[in-house]
């Protein structure tokens, strides 16, 4: 034992490996011994480690397995529809959605199927690998619902979970006034502080596939995607078609004055002192630091690790003001702490 954690050498490792049995044999070797040795000076491994990765393995097997079984085509990728048979029958074993109305479901579905197409299928292919989907961690994400004491907070930064589809698509409804299903560019601008530019939401309803010039469901999925994750490459590209306006692979001083002259604009609107584009453009050419001096690509962005930031400036006067006065802010919140500390 050190502490609570109960560890074993690589003798006892295979005498275990012997009495498990045939079926365990492919875990009992060297290579997962060596794996999971970290800094033991004994050499010897944590036992419960290796039962984790041992489970975590098994479940990988399983699930690859059951994923297949919905690969209609035999190619080793799921479309839209496989995967959304794939999650309706495995909603009755979660129980963290028994809550959930049969009516919902359909709609439950779509919000959960819409977050693998849109980070995993960046083209638009309308398919996805099953080694993609078990790659990334939202099987994880999805599957932690079998936990019947899941926390509300783990709930609430779920994607996957009861609550957060409920918000999302409560939200939608909410946008929707002359209930007609569809959103308008009018209803959508409501959305969150309803701050966007009128420039940015032409460009969503130019871009975006609409009908008739309104946004289902599905789209607007994937509008929320891009704007709560927008430190995501996938989310990123998204954002960079709509600012792209010329169709080009790249911003230049013509995009960003386009997109930041409706910033100016809103703050006349709303008596807010105007502040300089040139100031603006050097901040964002000095946060991104391009390959090209004079052109932003998308790889750039993602590079810079800036990317929020700099969409959320061009879009969105809320998130501009925030930016601007970031230093007030965070002033104000260590006031606010030291406040709660004197207490």
């Amino acid at each position: 034992m050190i502490g609570e954690e109960a560890m074993i050498n690589y003798e006892n490792f295979l005498k275990v490996g012997e009495k498990a049995g045939p079926k365990c044999k492919q875990f009992f070797t060297a290579k997962v011994f060596a794996k999971l040795l970290h800094t033991d000076s004994y050499g010897r491994i944590s036992i419960m480690q290796f039962f984790n990765y041992v489970m975590r393995k098994v479940w990988l097997h399983q699930t690859r397995i059951g994923l297949s079984l919905y690969d209609v085509a035999g190619q080793g990728y799921l479309r839209e529809s496989d995967l959304e048979n794939y999650i309706l029958e495995l909603i009755p074993t979660l129980p963290q959605l028994d809550g959930l109305e049969k009516s919902f479901y359909s709609f439950y579905v779509c919000t959960a199927v819409r977050k693998f197409f849109f980070f995993l299928d960046p083209l638009r292919t309308g398919k996805i690998k099953i080694q993609d989907i078990l790659a990334c961690s939202f099987l994880d994400d999805l599957l932690e619902l079998r936990d019947e004491e899941l926390s509300k907070e783990s709930q609430e930064t779920n994607w996957f979970s009861a609550p957060s589809a409920l918000r999302v698509y409560g939200q939608y409804l909410n946008l929707d006034k002359d209930h007609n299903g569809m959103l308008s560019k009018e209803e959508l601008s409501r959305y969150g502080t309803a701050t966007m530019t009128n420039v940015f939401l032409d460009r969503v309803f130019q871009e975006c596939l609409t009908y008739d010039g309104e946004m289902d469901y599905k789209t607007y999925l994937d509008f929320v995607l891009a704007l709560e994750n927008r430190k995501e490459p996938a989310a990123l590209q998204y954002i960079f078609k709509l600012l792209d306006i010329e169709n080009k692979g790249y911003l230049n001083v013509f995009s960003l004055n386009y997109f930041f002259r409706a910033i100016q604009e809103l703050m006349k609107i709303h008596g807010q002192d105007p502040v300089s584009f040139q100031d603006v453009k050097d901040e964002i050419f000095d946060m991104v630091k391009p390959k090209d001096p004079l052109k932003i690509s998308l790889q750039d962005l993602i590079n810079s690790n800036q990317g929020d930031t700099v969409t959320t400036i061009l879009i969105d006067l809320n998130g501009f003001w925030t930016y601007e006065n970031r230093e007030a802010l965070v002033a104000n919140d260590n006031e606010n702490s030291s406040d709660l500390d004197d207490t």
